[in-house]
Formats: structure tokens, C-alpha cells, sequence
């Protein structure tokens, strides 16, 4: 219900300059073809696996691993969605991310164990000008200001509380390229109780490609790079590298299922090495482009 709420508001707001302006009809109450408002939920996605296996102590001795190895669960939840605010100059987009993963491992005769492997709430607004054209591609400059947070702290660590601003240059709305982007950055870190100014310089993009009728190949990430630092925070990270990429076949015209894989990797202020994170899997999901008007 209160999705609906903000929508209608949104809807509202976008219209009443437009409601304003004069017409050459005064009994004419059409909407003004210029400008373009949609929702374009990008993927609602289930991916999920499991193993149960039965009997594992009986079987620790066995040459088969699947009879003796650990009995696992994993589970993702994604929501990707943006409203579209489009004109002839001009886009404005306002976007939620979510995605949060579990996954459980039960050992032989030892307690169950519970890890997240994804969380993250991202709420962002962009507007990018569009001063030049290329092809099928626009170009021109772009703001962007978000905040990223989570759905739970994250064993001993606390929630990830940052509130974030970029400016920079983008190509989109192309065929195959629809983001590409480099921008400077500027992030104020609220997660530990020393609030943390930091700069960056990053790097985005989401691709998609249909190699046949049903058939989509999609890759979206960023590379952010960071310049500075207020103050020294050991966890704050000098590099931050988040790449997805997927094969979507169209079991009907919304509902889709393939297979992925992501990759994550980053680096500490106080680590010698770097971390990663690498996952398969398959997942099934459901894309819709509503048109407001």
C-alpha cells in the first residue's frame, strides 16, 4: 500500500508543472507527449539451491562425496526497480535495489550453521542531461545522490549506513549499452561511530545483449577506486569491484530463468590481501515495464 502511495505521489509531482503550462486547447486535458513516465521493474529474482543428505556418518568412509559431504541451503532474494521520468532532454530515474542471501550448512553430528552471503537495501536518484547523440547512444553529464544500508548488522559488524554523491559522465540508452559511466564520488560513511568522509573515482556500466528471440546475456558492476579518507578506519576499503553476470531465457513474456554468476572483490585499509567472493547458481525472475504515461 504505501509503494502505491509513493508512486501516485511521484506521478503528481512530475505532472503538475506540466498540468500548469498553458495549451493551445484549454478543453484538451491529454497528457503532453514530451515527457515519459514508467516503472521498469528490472527483475524481481528468486535464486535458491539446496543439498540434503542423509545418513552422511554411516557413509564418511565412502569414495562418493555426495553421500558424505554436508547438507546445505541457499537461498537470494533480488527486487530491482526503477521509476523512469524521460523528455526530450533530460532523464530522471529513481531506483531501489534489495538483495539479500542466506545460506545454512549443517555438518555431521555439529549445529546447524547460518552465513549471509548478499544484504543490501541501495535507494538512489539520478538526473543525466542529455547534450549529445552517437548512434543509438545519448550522452551527457550526470548527479546522482543515495544511501545504502542493510536489512540486518552482519554478525559483529554494524549496519552499513553510508549516504552517497556522484557526478560524472554517462552513455545510455543504447541498443546493448544502456549504462556506462565515470564519475567522481564522494561518500559519507555513518556505519562505525567515527563518521568517515571519503572520495572516489568509479567506474559503472549495465549491458544487455540478446543473442537470440528469448535469449538475453546481461552484465551490470562498478569499479570504484578510492582516493581519501577523513580519518583511518581499518575496514574502510581501498577498492571496491562488483561485477554480475547472467543468461536470461524467457519461459513467457515476464518470467525468465538462467543462470548466473557474481563476483565481488575489495580490498581493507589494514589487510594485507584482498577479499572475494565468487557465486553460480540459477535463478528464476520476473521483469515488467509499466507505462504510466
Amino acid at each position: 500500500m504505501l509503494s502505491k502511495y509513493a508512486l501516485l505521489l511521484g506521478t503528481l509531482l512530475l505532472t503538475a508543472p506540466a498540468m500548469a503550462a498553458p495549451t493551445d486547447n484549454a478543453n484538451n486535458f491529454a497528457p503532453p507527449s514530451t515527457g515519459t513516465l514508467k516503472f521498469n521493474l528490472r527483475r524481481l529474482g528468486l535464486e535458491m539451491s539446496s543439498t540434503d543428505v542423509s545418513h552422511a556418518r554411516e557413509y564418511k568412509d565412502s569414495p562418493v562425496s555426495q553421500f558424505n559431504s554436508d547438507s546445505q541451503t541457499v537461498i537470494k532474494g533480488v527486487f530491482d526497480g526503477v521509476l523512469e521520468y524521460e523528455r526530450e532532454n533530460m532523464q530522471w530515474n529513481n531506483a531501489l535495489f534489495m538483495e539479500y542471501g542466506k545460506t545454512k550448512l549443517k555438518p555431521v553430528d555439529e549445529p546447524a550453521d547460518t552465513n549471509e552471503t548478499a544484504d543490501q537495501i541501495l535507494l538512489t536518484s539520478e538526473y543525466t542531461h542529455k547534450l549529445w547523440k552517437a548512434y543509438d547512444l545519448d550522452i551527457g553529464p550526470m548527479a546522482n545522490v543515495g544511501y545504502q544500508t542493510e536489512f540486518t548488522d552482519n554478525q559483529d559488524a554494524p549496519r552499513t549506513k553510508i549516504a552517497r554523491a556522484k557526478a560524472g559522465i554517462k552513455v545510455f540508452n543504447g541498443d546493448i549499452i544502456k549504462d556506462l559511466y565515470v564519475a567522481g564520488v564522494y561518500e559519507y560513511d555513518m556505519t562505525y561511530s567515527e563518521h568517515v568522509s571519503k572520495s572516489a573515482l568509479e567506474l559503472g556500466w549495465r549491458v544487455e545483449y540478446d543473442i537470440r528471440e528469448g535469449v538475453r546475456f546481461s552484465t551490470d558492476g562498478y569499479y570504484r577506486d578510492y582516493l581519501s579518507f577523513s580519518q583511518y578506519v581499518g575496514e574502510d576499503l581501498t577498492y571496491d569491484l562488483k561485477a554480475t553476470a547472467r543468461m536470461d531465457v524467457n519461459l513467457t513474456d515476464t518470467l525468465t530463468f538462467g543462470p548466473y554468476v557474481s563476483y565481488r572483490l575489495g580490498k581493507s585499509r589494514q589487510a594485507d590481501v584482498s577479499g572475494s567472493n565468487f557465486m553460480i547458481g540459477l535463478s528464476l525472475g520476473y521483469r515488467d515495464l509499466f507505462n504510466i504515461f
